[in-house]
This record gives C-alpha cells, structure tokens and sequence, in this order.
C-alpha cells in the first residue's frame, strides 16, 4: 500500500496520483517542471503585449473582407466565456460563436451561452450531436468499466468545432485553455490504468464494437493526424490560445463577466454539463477513488489564482451532496434509456482493464508532447 503523501506547494498528493514523483526539493515532479519551464517564459501573462497584438492583426488580415475572423467555441464554461468577452470588448475582433449541444446541457450553462451572446451581439451557431448516437456512444462507454467516460462528449466537440472552420473558412479558432487555470492537466496514469485517449480511434471503435447498442449513424470523429497535420498544414487553419498573452485574475474576472452578463460562475470546472458534473462530482471519486480537483485547483495555486490552505479546504468537502449526486444518477439513468438498476451494475462491476482494449500507437504521439514542451509550444504539464 502506497503511503500517502501531498506536495507541500500544491495539492496533488498519492491518492489522486499514485505515480506521482516527490524530487529532492520536496516538491512534486509537476510543480518543478512547472516552475523550471512554464513559469518564467509565461510570466503569468504578463509583457506579451506584443505577441497578443501581433496574433490580433494576423487574424484581422485573414479575416478582412469576410463577416468573421475568427470562430470561438463557446461550452458556457469560465474560460471560452472569458476569451469571448475579450475578443469583442478588447481586441475588436469579429468572432462566429459555435456551441455543441450534447442534449445534456445543464440549464445554467445555456443561460449563461446565451447571455454573453445576446449582450455583445454576436452570431450564434448550435449544433446537436445525433441524440441516438450519443446515447449509444455514452452507454459503450459506461459498459468498459472503465472512467474514460466523457469521450463521447470531449471528442465530438474538438471535431465539430475545427469541421465548422473548415466549412465555412474560417483560419483562426480561439480557444480559451490557459495556464492561469489548467496548468496541470489530469494525470497520465489515469489513461493507462482507467482509460484511452480521446483521440485513440483504435480504441474507440473497438469500445464501440463490443459495446455499443447499435453502430454510430451521424457522429464525426477526429484523430491526432487531422487535428496536428491536416487541420493546420493542408487547411490553413490555427487553434489559438490567447489568455496566455495576457493577466488572468479569476476573481476579478468572475466580478467582470457576472457584473457584464450576469454570467453565474458554476461550483466547479465543467459543471454546465449534466455528464461531466456527475462523472467528475460523483462518478469517479466514488468508483475509481480520485478527485479531479486536486489537479484543478493545484493549477489554480501554483499560478497564484488560490492559497493551498483555500485549496485543501474545498478538496475537504464533496463537490456535491450525495443528495445531488443521488438526483443526477437517476437523470443520467434516465438520459440512457436504462433503468437505475443496469447503471448501479456498471457502477459495481470489476474496474476495466487498459489492455483489454486495441489502441492506437501512442509513442509518436507522447514523442511530439515531450517536443513541444521542451520547445515550449506547449504549455501545460502533462505528467
């Protein structure tokens, strides 16, 4: 049995990652590589003034003479909210605003889409995913065993906003992920013990052939190739992200967007969804014992957004009741045509296994992300 352990500069500790690495400092392997090679190239945005301005008047010149310059992928989420709000009120650009629609959008996260939207005046597109599809594709999922389960939503997203550019020629995609808020990204050792990637084709339908009800009629889906060669080098199109240009403050912004829009900050990241609130709220910590806050909010200390004392008491305290908890497994029950009874066999049946499935080969892949990182193209920890 590991014994337990959390960093004493942020939050992350043995029982969210039983890989995790404490080096001869103290720290956790993640908070050095952080501080090593993110944080002073960054400057947590400031003295970019000149890289943002730059990337403004290339997306304006793309843009010129068209009615848009750039797409945002808006999920209702803090941070695609934010990176909105300062295209059109700061940068004076001209976005076409794109919106999924799951079929499992909470209440909140709609108001909180169109709010923005209707303030600032902007066009906004919605797409549905195929209900049916989703529904099949969720339940494959939930049948692994395995907590990999927002793929069906997370991977339908990445492909339909960069498929919207696409058709409509649009070169540059704003996206709001940023170091402020997600510094650190989930675990790797969650992959290879409860899950695939998001972009593991081979994984994907071989999850989709031995569980899914009935084959995907309408869902599109992405790979590392199109999203890395085929996207950027053969169509000219640019996945942007700029809140690294520039000071985030997340109280302050929470104050700017609520006081704008009347935006109302949900309790925790990625809950505008009914399926990830329930995965990441209940789901996971309950089956698979880890929370995903730990990694959440240790970005949100390492880059000044929180204290570790803020930080260890809200990681104190369940993300929700079990109350709430109770409700959501009855709608999420409900949303798969299944009754109570088969979710509660999938929450109880014996943890899925990484290798009972076929992937793809991922070392190119992991090659490239080490790549970037050393180049610093890429901006996260991933570890």
């Amino acid at each position: 049995m590991i014994e337990y352990k959390m960093c004493p500069h942020c939050v992350m500790d043995t029982k969210s990652d039983p890989s995790i690495v404490f080096e001869s400092n103290g720290k956790c392997e993640r908070c050095n590589m952080y501080e090593n090679t993110i944080e002073e190239s960054w400057n947590h945005g400031y003295n970019h003034e000149i890289e943002l301005q730059s990337l403004i008047m290339k997306i304006k010149k793309e843009g010129k003479g068209k009615k848009y310059d750039c797409l945002v992928g808006l999920s209702g989420g803090f941070d695609s909210t934010y990176v909105l709000h300062e295209a059109v009120t700061q940068w004076g650009l001209r976005p076409l605003v794109f919106h999924v629609d799951s079929g499992l959008d909470l209440p909140l996260g709609v108001q909180n889409v169109n709010a923005i939207c209707n303030k600032l005046g902007v066009d906004l597109r919605v797409a549905k995913i195929d209900q049916e599809d989703m529904r099949n594709f969720q339940l494959a999922m939930f049948r692994t065993g395995m907590a990999c389960l927002d793929i069906p939503q997370d991977h339908a997203f990445v492909q339909m906003v960069e498929q919207y550019a696409v058709d409509n020629g649009i070169k540059y995609i704003l996206n709001g992920e940023n170091i402020s808020t997600e510094a650190y990204t989930n675990p790797a050792y969650w992959h290879t013990k409860f899950g695939g990637g998001t972009t593991d084709t081979v994984f994907i339908n071989d999850v989709l052939r031995k569980h899914s009800p009935a084959p995907l009629k309408h869902y599109k889906f992405t790979n590392t190739y199109r999203r890395k060669i085929w996207l950027p080098l053969i169509k000219g199109i640019k996945v942007v992200k700029p809140l690294n240009l520039i000071p985030y403050n997340y109280k302050e912004i929470k104050k700017i967007l609520f006081d704008e829009y009347g935006y109302i900050a949900y309790p925790q990241k990625h809950f505008e969804s009914l399926i990830t609130k329930f995965l990441e709220g209940w789901w996971y910590p309950k089956r698979f014992g880890y929370d995903v806050r730990n990694h959440q909010l240790s970005s949100l200390v390492v880059t000044g957004q929180m204290t570790r004392e803020e930080a260890i008491a809200c990681l104190a305290k369940p993300s929700v009741s079990e109350e709430e908890g109770c409700e959501m497994f009855k709608q999420v029950a409900n949303y798969l045509r299944i009754s109570e009874e088969e979710l509660q066999l999938y929450f109880d049946m014996p943890l899925g296994k990484y290798q009972d499935y076929k992937h793809g080969n991922i070392w190119p892949i992991n090659l490239g992300i080490k790549i970037m990182f050393l180049l610093g193209k890429e901006k996260r920890v991933r570890k």
